[in-house]
């Protein structure tokens, strides 16, 4: 019986070494179609509107890229939770949505400012929702950020989770950004859209061949 327990024992260590080999090779392509990130270069270098820095060209050799890559900690008056990579084109419609709408609905709604937002996820090699099959996502060029709440002056947080369908004034916030984001960016998903963006804005400035923008 002894034996029998240390063969099992040793089966099982196997297995596992073995699945975390699988898990470790990186993937070299994608069974995706790939996006158009944005044509032409920023207009505004993120270091002139935040606390920006250039960073070396990034190519996955599988589709994903960024030919304009910065690492950005904060615009304007907003601090990051985390160091969002994104290339150029981003900063400058993020920067303009967050001091001059995100700050302008946090005034009327709260009385104060937006100091810093939780930024849920930047660049990401992987297909949409993570779904196999599903074109690349814009995250894959550098080209969307997830923003997943809002902290202001006094120390409050407000969530996308908890106060889409929170208190009035949070639902009302939350609306009003929403909204202002569909002038700002050509995709903006929120809780309304599925359950993926229950708990997170996601905007990117994803090019469609007919210029058509999607909000929801």
């Amino acid at each position: 019986m002894s034996h029998l327990r240390k063969f099992i024992a040793i089966a099982a260590v196997a297995a596992v070494l073995a699945g975390c080999g699988g898990s470790s090779t990186k993937k070299t392509s994608f069974d995706t179609q790939g996006l158009r990130a944005p044509e032409g270069s920023c207009s505004v270098k993120p270091s002139r509107i935040g606390l920006a820095e250039k960073i070396r060209d990034i190519d996955e050799g599988n589709g994903c890229e960024i030919p304009n890559a910065w690492r950005v900690q904060s615009l304007g008056s907003v601090s990051f939770s985390n160091v969002a990579t994104m290339n150029c084109g981003l900063a400058d419609p993020l920067n303009d949505w967050l001091e001059n709408h995100v700050q302008r609905a946090a005034r009327k709604n709260f009385g104060e400012d937006v100091v810093s937002i939780d930024v849920a996820a930047s660049f990401a090699c992987r297909a949409r929702n993570h779904k196999n099959g599903a074109k690349m996502s814009e995250h894959g060029f550098g080209n969307a950020i997830d923003i997943a709440g809002f902290t202001l002056e006094s120390g409050r947080k407000v969530t996308v989770l908890d106060g889409w369908r929170g208190g009035r004034d949070e639902r009302r916030f939350l609306a009003s950004v929403h909204e202002a984001a569909c002038g700002q960016f050509r995709t903006v998903l929120g809780p309304d859209a599925d359950r993926h963006h229950r708990d997170h804005f996601h905007l990117d400035l994803q090019n469609r061949r007919n210029g058509s923008s999607y909000c929801r």
